[in-house]
């Protein structure tokens, strides 16, 4: 664009008073039929043509236009830059309204190119109606054609500025969506706030916590309505994704991209329940579970409340404190396989890979200790849960 900027300021076009005047007579004429033209010719703007498109087509085309006679004209002030400097920013808001539009950067190219011949043959028949020479003209056609590449870049840089300055807006507005919801405001609070960011709430969303350097191959796999939140509380180089209706059949789509990832996905909630799928995965996390919490559902209730565990593990596996620690932890093994195979002495053999004649001498010392309480219930529950969340006897014990 500079290229063409000082081949513009430092051109050597001096066109008489009398041809510039004749052309600038004529500017409201040349820019209907640019508009005329531009409709016609470039599917995006007929496809969505209305009066106020043309209207800002038209007075572009004559802003510019009056920019180039003026510079054509050799009045420059002390500034070469001065008489294109509207054009130029004139061009540069074209091009940032039509990306605002929807329109490519290849229709608006294209519009340039139309309204540049057009443009052309009209004021050239004019130049040479009013004397301007052939040599003149070859000059003239130079400027013409180096004026609207200016132009032109000018609009292909506001259109890919408003591109990423609406990018950076609309992923802060996603990005408030997503602290709304972690943070458990009101649902009238994260309505309005996804009604800003035009973001369409889904049925659930997934919280998936996945490394900083997977994420850009992770959303490549996934729906591109996922909110993206970097900087988790609590957590160090993740980055939280919370993806969209990706319950029942479709988790396991959702479970492929982010494997070998080291993710964790957490299960899915109704969208404006996300807090609690973000809460399970960073336990899954910080029990080094993962990737897909829904595996480890007993593992995760059985850890919910770690202290409370503890109190339970040390009151019901009591009986065995005393022991040495190896006996100790042979018998809450074999108690424990005992539990889950439900007394089947073969099954638990296999299990712990020793003889059914140990089994059955172990579960009689496991008695021995016990007495009736391995037949009451609720000692059975206690037991099943205390074992089932880990092997071995705590060292500390409170009296049973």
């Amino acid at each position: 664009m500079r290229r063409t900027a000082r081949r513009t300021a430092g051109h050597g076009v001096r066109l008489s008073p009398d041809a510039v005047a004749a052309m600038r007579a004529e500017l409201p004429d040349v820019a209907e039929r640019v508009v005329a033209a531009v409709v016609e010719e470039v599917p995006s703007y007929t496809e969505a043509f209305d009066t106020t498109m043309a209207e800002t087509i038209r007075s572009a085309v004559e802003l510019a236009l009056a920019g180039f006679l003026t510079l054509a004209s050799g009045r420059r002030g002390t500034d070469p830059g001065t008489p294109r400097a509207p054009a130029v920013e004139g061009s540069y808001q074209l091009g940032r309204g039509e990306a605002r539009s929807g329109r490519s950067t290849d229709a608006l190219l294209a519009a340039f190119r139309i309204g540049a011949r057009v443009s052309w043959r009209e004021m050239s028949t004019t130049a040479v109606r009013n004397g301007v020479g052939s040599e003149a003209l070859v000059d003239f056609a130079d400027l013409v054609f180096a004026y609207i590449d200016e132009l032109s870049a000018a609009a292909v840089a506001g259109h890919t500025d408003e591109l990423a300055t609406t990018g950076r807006v609309r992923q802060r507005l996603l990005e408030r969506v997503a602290r709304h919801l972690l943070e458990g405001a009101t649902a009238e609070v994260v309505l309005d706030a996804a009604a800003r960011a035009d973001w369409a709430p889904p049925r659930t969303l997934t919280a998936v916590l996945v490394p900083e350097s997977q994420v850009r191959p992770v959303l490549n796999l996934i729906s591109p309505a996922t909110l993206q939140l970097g900087e988790v509380p609590g957590v160090d180089d993740l980055v939280l994704l919370l993806v969209p209706d990706a319950h029942g059949h479709r988790r396991r789509p959702l479970l492929r991209a982010v494997q070998d990832r080291s993710a964790v996905v957490g299960p899915a909630k109704p969208w404006l329940e996300a807090r609690r799928s973000h809460e399970r995965a960073l336990r899954a996390l910080d029990l080094g579970l993962g990737p897909d919490t829904d595996e480890h559902l007993t593992h995760l209730v059985l850890t919910a409340d770690a202290d409370a565990l503890a109190d339970l593990r040390a009151r019901v596996l009591a009986p065995l404190a005393d022991l040495r620690p190896g006996t100790a932890d042979k018998l809450a093994d074999t108690l424990r396989a005992w539990l889950l195979h439900q007394g089947r002495r073969d099954e638990v053999a296999a299990a712990l890979f020793v003889h059914p004649q140990t089994v059955r001498y172990r579960m009689g010392q496991l008695r021995e200790l016990y007495g009736a309480r391995l037949d009451d219930p609720e000692t059975v529950l206690g037991l099943t849960v205390a074992l089932g969340a880990g092997r071995g006897v705590p060292t500390t014990t409170v009296s049973p």
